[in-house]
């Protein structure tokens, strides 16, 4: 016994699979009532460009790569494990916003925790405002140290980084770096 063809289905098949394969809106299957909303693309606003630039790219790299972000945390921050996951989970707080807490409280010597204060008790200012609390003015030493840090990161998750020009004078490429983190060991 031979199989049956239904000629009224084929046609409807064909263009369900045609419809799929192109993204062509199928007659008959439900469209959304509206476009989903997106979230707003991430902003730290701490005042340096090329730290927001990386800060946005932490928040994709965590996304992909949870271990490793919270690795890094870990061990070069000294952040603990479940305060990372904690921030982030129970509390909603983005990857990057974790990092630069947790970052600045090592080149600060404050520690995350004071961070993670300060940011809580603004939530609506932006990092400036919350780094530069009580009109105290950054000092140039920490955020040239945040971004030795963020150059450090990338360079332990092997993902490329472009360097600003005067990063580049400190730095090096990355095989000037590489060059100097053997000879410190």
């Amino acid at each position: 016994m031979g199989s049956v063809r239904h000629p009224q289905r084929l046609p409807v098949l064909t263009l369900l699979v045609l419809g799929l394969l192109t993204g062509a809106p199928v007659a008959g299957a439900q469209q959304p009532a509206v476009a989903p909303a997106t979230a707003p693309a991430y902003a730290a606003a701490t005042g340096d460009t090329w730290v927001d630039r990386q800060l946005a790219d932490i928040n994709a790299y965590a996304a992909r790569y949870p271990d490793a972000f919270l690795d890094e945390l870990v061990r070069y921050a000294g952040a603990r494990p479940g305060y990372v996951q904690a921030l982030m989970q129970a509390h909603g707080w983005a990857p990057a916003d974790v990092y630069l807490a947790c970052f600045w409280g090592q080149v600060s010597a404050t520690g995350c925790r004071e961070w993670v204060r300060a940011r809580t008790a603004q939530p609506d200012a932006d990092w400036k405002t919350v780094l530069e609390r009580d009109g105290r003015a950054v000092d140039n030493l920490q955020w040239r140290a945040l971004r030795h840090a963020i150059v450090a990161s990338y360079d332990h998750w092997d993902r490329p980084i472009r360097l600003d020009p005067l990063l580049q004078r400190q730095l090096g490429d990355r095989a000037k770096r590489d060059a100097a983190a053997r000879k410190a060991q």
